[in-house]
């Protein structure tokens, strides 16, 4: 233990980790940089902040206050101490409805004030497009806007007064009238009144540099606005007062389409006089699909606000007819102005990909220009891109002037490094030159402070410089950064990275084959650190039952990251820190749909799994749990399924077996089916019909756990008018339909095999073996590909193994993707095959949860649409059952399991209306519903199954 980590923890009450997860999760913020702090602090309270300034002024070290660590500019990373406020100074102190104000810690998310707010009809004004994880200290630090802005202004127009302490400990309270201000700043602004007065851009999104003209007398001497915006430099924030302003009753939106990106940003300005709340703009290039918005090559998003629905309809629609553009689409219903404000929200993360797939990064994310002459920015900003063969996606705040754009820098060779500090030099003089803001929300950071005085001039910088010194005299807080900054072409977060591309097993197709490129996905706008879930979002469910950053999609790839840097981490495929990192991950997917880089943690846990076990013994459970389809077909053949439960059901044997097998005490071991659905479908005879064949799958789970899923589906499917045909068994000259496979013919050219998805073996990472599997599998179903039979999963966990990781795992293998393309949800096939097929009227609510692997992978359009064919009502929660497979069963899991439960399908469960239907597609859900809920869940296909045994006149 170091003297300062030592001292540190004699001093602190909060958590100090000096350790290499502590470290590693905080070399990065969501920027283009990295830097190694010594150790992490979580302070308790203003006097923990206090005690950690003392004690790192004794030695020299620096300290960086960070919040959500979604900065953009480099400004959350350090190299001395970083303070972490997330974890318990993240306090609502206080709302007063009648003052409007609020009483708030740094570390307070801002959507956690929304909500405590908006009983009040009242809301805090800026809004980040990350606003479910950025911090209100945060947004102070950086003074943080949002789309919001054209209305309610800048994080510094909503700050009334600060609790900062400086690095030499003094406590101040930043105000108007010189109130809180440091000895010696009324005396530097005092002698330079007129440098303040004519030496700032007149725009409302001018956040570069400090706001030292805020100090100005006829500007109120305001402290804490001029606080505002130097991203943690001059001291340290520990409580705040802000102000909230009324939330309209009614809002609207008017998306209003142009021939262009020129077009919309000239018209943004005009729509100015209208009062609108927002002016958004984004052009075709960053949009995934133009589906639901109206024609044209770009467009703004327009809101307005009323005290009734008719009221903000009709602002709207004046700002239509006021609008010079192709086509306008107006919408009231909350719901749609969600899903078309989701378009723009996700832009910060799906800007990192160009449509090609390449990888583009921030840097240059939000300068601003006075909105008047936005239009002829842009032009120039894509004739600089042409000029240097770049490309980006700029969209952004075209109300304020403000533009975001990821670029494709290349930040892996010393050439694209020149050719990217050229490139900011050239755009920091075209910027300029139209009277704008080198930042207009995110900050300077490392990313532009260099470039300051080709902005301001520089004697304005040492001005900022002198401030600095003021506030701030041993140069202690954040150093680098605004003032005296590193170049902007250090610190690449890339060029720790190897070179070459790192020996892995999955193909990472989307990323040319690199596990590098993979992880490089991860930019670090942190949606996986959201507390709560909306419709049918998934993730992240173990950060938001442990709330720790190492559970997060973030932190994981963090992690993994440093572990290919091998600095921080230096074991690589060893590394105990990844392991325990990735050992809370369910494998749900959910970031792989949910994040806006779809970053796909499930694939890199398998990956690193199968590295870190290699010639090892691997923990109990993966060979328990991970050789599953195994030990159930044993039992199957050997007619054991009986004895087994009857054991499983004697307490001390069950106990025994369970700490033999990795499995949870808590858990109770599911149940054998009598009769499995391979047996019971030979006892019925085989095929009926002469419809279209579907190939049903006879899963694992379906197989020996739920053979009732099975038989219902063929139910279903036979009444629908389809022929429902089993896989081969055999390999070679296999014959399709009876399950069996049984002709003379093939018993001599053949050996005998069931075909599975090799899910267990994936999840566990086991992927010699799961390999192994899938080639059995794709000899047993040429027969099948060479139909055009399609292939109809029933278990979501294992039809998303075979669209997924099938053809990435045998990348090498044509048959994988054939495979793949062949497979279909119960749904699905209904819709494709039977489209004229009425389900029976069931007429119930529905209840439940989409399978998080249905959610992220499969999609659930198609069983929405049955639902509502059947008259099963409701939605369904997202989330996930935290069951996962053998996540849930696995020991030491059990506590987060029951917690992913508790987030949102138990609550929803409680919440049902009398008679209502519980759906479950997977047999982890319906296995977690019984033991921790005592409910029975079903299979959309036993439901309707029950409903075609009613009658036609429903159940």
């Amino acid at each position: 233990m170091t003297d300062l980590e030592a001292a540190l923890r004699r001093a602190v009450r909060g958590e100090v980790g000096f350790d290499v997860t502590s470290r590693a999760l905080t070399t990065m913020d969501a920027s283009n940089y990295r830097r190694v702090p010594l150790g992490v602090v979580a302070p308790r309270d203003a006097d923990d902040v206090a005690a950690v300034l003392e004690v790192c002024r004794a030695h020299g070290t620096p300290v960086v206050a960070r919040g959500g660590g979604t900065s953009i500019a480099g400004q959350a990373t350090g190299t001395g101490v970083v303070l972490d406020f997330t974890r318990h100074m993240n306090r609502l102190v206080a709302l007063d409805p009648e003052a409007r104000t609020a009483v708030v810690q740094p570390g307070l998310v801002l959507d956690r004030l929304q909500e405590a707010a908006a009983p009040h009809g009242l809301r805090f004004g800026p809004d980040p497009s990350t606003h479910s994880r950025c911090t209100l200290g945060g947004m102070i630090g950086n003074n943080s806007c949002g789309s919001h802005s054209v209305a309610w202004g800048t994080t510094a127009d909503s700050v009334r007064e600060l609790t900062v302490l400086t690095a030499r400990g003094r406590s101040l309270r930043p105000g108007q009238d010189w109130a809180g201000a440091p000895e010696g700043l009324r005396e530097l602004v005092d002698g330079d009144l007129a440098r303040l007065r004519t030496g700032f851009p007149d725009l409302p999104r001018r956040i570069s540099g400090y706001a030292l003209d805020a100090l100005l007398p006829e500007r109120g001497a305001d402290v804490a606005r001029s606080f505002c915006g130097s991203e943690g430099t001059l001291g340290v924030l520990t409580e705040a007062v802000v102000r909230l302003v009324e939330a309209p009753r009614a809002r609207a939106l008017a998306v209003l389409g142009y021939a262009d990106e020129a077009g919309a940003a000239e018209a943004a300005a005009g729509l100015l006089p209208l009062g609108p709340l927002t002016v958004e703009g984004m052009a075709v290039d960053l949009v995934p699909s133009t589906q639901g918005l109206p024609r044209g090559g770009a467009w703004l998003f327009v809101e307005t606000g009323g005290d009734s629905e008719a009221e903000a309809r009709a602002r709207a629609e004046a700002v239509v007819a006021a609008a010079d553009g192709v086509d306008a689409l107006v919408v009231t219903d909350p719901a749609g102005q969600r899903r078309l404000w989701r378009i723009r929200e996700d832009a910060s993360g799906t800007a990192t990909r160009m449509p090609d797939g390449s990888e583009a990064w921030p840097g240059w994310e939000d300068c601003a220009v006075p909105p008047a002459r936005l239009g002829g920015y842009l032009r120039d900003f894509r004739a600089l891109l042409s000029s240097f063969g770049l490309r980006g996606t700029p969209y952004g705040h075209f109300g304020d002037g403000c533009i975001h754009v990821r670029i494709d820098f290349d930040l892996l060779t010393d050439a694209g490094v020149a050719r990217f500090r050229r490139f900011s030099e050239e755009l920091a003089d075209v910027v300029v030159a139209h009277g704008g803001s080198l930042s207009g929300e995110h900050g300077d950071g490392q990313a532009r402070a260099e470039l300051l005085p080709r902005m301001y001039g520089e004697e304005t910088v040492a001005l900022f410089e002198h401030a600095k010194g003021v506030w701030d005299p041993d140069d202690l807080l954040n150093p680098g950064m605004l003032v005296r900054p590193a170049p902007l072409d250090t610190n690449l977060r890339f060029s720790v990275l190897p070179r070459e591309p790192v020996d892995v097993e999955f193909g990472y197709p989307s990323d040319g084959g690199d596990f590098s490129a993979a992880v490089r996905r991860c930019v670090g706008v942190a949606k996986c650190r959201t507390t709560s879930v909306t419709g049918s979002a998934v993730m992240c469910p173990s950060f938001r039952a442990t709330g720790d950053e190492q559970h997060s999609t973030r932190g994981r790839a963090r992690l993994l990251h440093e572990m290919l840097a091998g600095e921080v981490v230096t074991d690589g495929w060893r590394s105990t820190e990844v392991r325990d990192a990735l050992d809370l991950c369910l494998s749900c997917k959910g970031c792989r749909s949910d994040c806006p880089v779809e970053v796909d943690m499930a694939t890199y846990k398998a990956e690193f799994l199968h590295h870190h076990y290699e010639g090892r013994r691997r923990p109990a459970a993966h060979y328990a749990m991970g050789w599953l389809p195994v030990w159930l077909r044993w039992a199957a053949r050997a007619r054991m399924a009986p004895v087994v439960n009857a054991l499983a059901s004697v307490r001390p044997l069950a106990a025994v077996g369970k700490r033999l097998g990795g499995i949870a005490g808590e858990r109770d071991v599911p149940r054998l089916a009598g009769e499995t659905f391979s047996r019971w479908w030979r006892g019925r005879g085989g095929p009926v019909g002469e419809g279209d064949s579907v190939v049903l799958w006879p899963d694992t789970f379906t197989e020996h756990l739920s053979p009732s899923v099975g038989r219902a589906a063929v139910r279903v499917l036979e009444a629908a008018g389809l022929r429902v045909v089993l896989p081969p068994t055999l390999r070679g000259r296999a014959v399709v339909g009876d399950g069996a496979s049984r002709s003379a013919l093939s018993l001599l050219a053949a050996r005998r095999g069931r075909v599975c998805c090799g899910l267990t073996y994936v999840s566990t990472g086991q992927l010699d073996r799961a390999r192994a599997v899938m080639r059995r599998t794709l000899d047993l179903m040429t027969p099948v590909l060479e139909t055009s039979a399609p292939v109809v999963v029933l278990e979501p966990s294992c039809a998303a193994a075979l669209r997924t990781d099938l053809p990435e795992l045998l990348h090498d293998d044509p048959r994988a993707a054939r495979l793949a393309s062949r497979v279909l949800t119960f749904a699905e096939a209904l819709e494709r095959h039977a489209p004229d097929w009425t389900p029976p009227a069931v007429n119930l609510p529905a209840v439940g949860q989409t399978h998080c692997h249905q959610h992220a992978v499969l999609g659930d359009a198609a069983d929405r649409r049955l639902r509502e064919a059947a008259g099963l009502t409701g939605e369904l929660s997202g989330g996930c059952c935290g069951l996962a497979g053998n996540f849930g069963f696995e020991d030491g899991h059990y506590e987060v399991s029951a917690a992913c439960a508790e987030d949102q399908l138990l609550p929803a469960v409680r919440e049902a209306p009398d008679g209502a239907v519980v759906l479950a597609d997977g047999f982890s859900c319906r296995t977690q519903l019984e033991q921790l809920g005592g409910v029975r869940g079903r299979h959309l296909a036993e439901v309707l199954a029950e409903g075609l045994e009613a009658g036609p006149e429903g159940a």
